[in-house]
């Protein structure tokens, strides 16, 4: 439970009184064409491959500390179907007003430990975070479990777009977030952009880490957020043409957009779990992220 001063613990305590009358809205569903779910399936596949030897243990001297004080809570944000949806809500301990924020997306392994150090270390830079969750509790501890966690997503788009909509409420409506943004890693980061495609004309800022994107102008079309992506050159799952492709279209279309590339490393470079961490590349790719949220989040006090 939280150790903070009474107007702060009061100030979250509104966040998780809130969260419990939360509810879902539907409209039309990001990955729920036939075509989608196949290419979902096909990215389920292509991740399993990807992290077959991986594993969720840290490697040693990556973890970094936020660099101020945070506080955190587990608190239901959404109910899918009769079950209540529990995230990873943080605030710097200093919050004494609505700040803007961030929903963070996880990877294919669930909310786990890696993810809510990441939430920590992003609200320190100024941001509420929260750290949803779309596997209903779960998460993984093995490539098989993860596969099928996230496989459960593919089949069922609906309950998880409902989740990052209410995710989205619950940060704007009842933390009072004058600016909201997404970021995800892996399979996290095709929900970013999918966040991106829920809320065309109201999220502020979209991140993507590797994640599974698409060139269909017809689908990116009305994305007014600017996106960050950030890609592996050699990463087999989320193909550079892919990248490309997807880069093109939004020059096209002339979206603010900055993609990168990194040479020389492979997909979940940012993973500190991961075969593939790369410090150098997961560092710079952080100083991105932070720069283009402080960016595009920022508030005008005047």
């Amino acid at each position: 439970m939280l150790t903070v001063g009474s107007r702060k613990a009061g100030y979250m305590a509104t966040f998780f009184a809130g969260a419990l009358m939360l509810g879902a809205c539907g409209s039309e569903e990001p990955g729920s064409t036939e075509e989608e779910m196949a290419a979902a399936r096909e990215n389920v596949d292509a991740m399993s491959k990807e992290h077959a030897d991986d594993s969720t243990v840290p490697s040693p001297g990556v973890e970094i500390e936020p660099s101020r004080a945070v506080v955190s809570e587990n608190m239901p944000y959404a109910e899918i179907g009769d079950e209540l949806a529990y995230g990873y809500f943080v605030a710097p301990e200093d919050m004494f007003e609505p700040l803007p924020a961030v929903i963070m997306i996880h990877e294919w392994w669930g909310l786990n430990d890696n993810i809510r150090a990441m939430a920590d270390r992003l609200a320190a830079e100024g941001y509420i975070v929260l750290a949803v969750d779309l596997y209903g509790g779960k998460s993984a501890e093995t490539p098989k479990e993860a596969r099928d966690l996230m496989l459960s997503v593919v089949e069922n788009p609906k309950a998880a777009n409902d989740n990052i909509r209410s995710a989205y409420e619950f940060v704007s409506e009842k933390a009072g977030a004058p600016k909201v943004a997404s970021v995800g890693w892996c399979f996290g980061g095709g929900w970013s952009l999918n966040t991106a495609q829920l809320f065309p004309d109201d999220l502020d800022a979209s991140v993507i880490y590797y994640g599974q994107v698409t060139d269909d102008l017809d689908k990116l079309g009305p994305i007014k957020s600017p996106i960050l992506g950030l890609f592996a050159a050699e990463d087999t799952g989320i193909k550079l043409s892919s990248v490309e492709a997807f880069s093109d279209a939004l020059k096209r279309l002339q979206k603010e957009h900055e993609i990168h590339i990194y040479r020389g490393v492979g997909h979940a470079f940012a993973n500190p779990s991961g075969n593939n961490y790369n410090e150098e590349a997961a560092d710079d790719a952080w100083n991105r992220t932070v720069d283009f949220l402080a960016r595009h989040l920022a508030v005008d006090e005047s």
